[in-house]
């Protein structure tokens, strides 16, 4: 393993969001990673991009424990989840930062349709996609909401795993 890897793997722990290194036998979205209730399930012979790990781990984190607990595999296209990749995004990065890993492990050239480069060009002018939901769910906060709370502003991270149910207004009753 390597240390960027062994830092990610060491983070999650230090967090408290499960994850299982264990063989994938299926296909998954990303090689080498799947979610399984509410666990990240990690393939250290398929995984390709280690950032990738934190990307997932964002997806699970973001979420409040009961809806966490029920991520299995894909994720649904539902407004929940799509604001859930926003956040994902945000938390990775934030991650990286506070990991003191490139953003570039994250945000490589293979992943996010081709726009990598793009989120990274927006972190660096200050612009944080997924921000506002990470602040509506009491996570991390703009320079101007950190301030009023005389705390660190974006990319600390308030708390890493979200512990309100804010988001449950997202949940489609249909």
């Amino acid at each position: 393993m390597n240390n960027v890897f062994d830092r990610i793997i060491s983070f999650l722990t230090e967090i408290d969001l499960p994850f299982h290194l264990e063989p994938l036998d299926e296909s998954t979205f990303l090689p080498g990673l799947k979610m399984r209730d509410g666990a990240l399930v990690i393939d250290t012979a398929k995984l390709l991009y280690p950032g990738d790990i934190l990307h997932e781990a964002g997806h699970l984190a973001c979420m409040p424990l009961d809806i966490r607990q029920q991520m299995s595999g894909d994720l649904e296209d539902s407004d929940i989840h799509r604001g859930g990749e926003m956040m994902a995004i945000a938390w990775s990065y934030a991650a990286a930062v506070f990991l003191k890993i490139d953003p570039k492990v994250v945000f490589h050239d293979m992943g996010y349709k081709g726009g990598a480069d793009n989120i990274l060009s927006s972190f660096n002018k200050g612009t944080y996609l997924g921000l506002p939901l990470l602040q509506w769910s009491e996570m991390s906060y703009d320079q101007a909401a950190a301030a009023e709370l005389s705390i660190k502003p974006f990319p600390h991270m308030r708390r890493w795993l979200c512990d309100n149910n804010r988001l449950q207004c997202f949940v489609s009753s249909s």
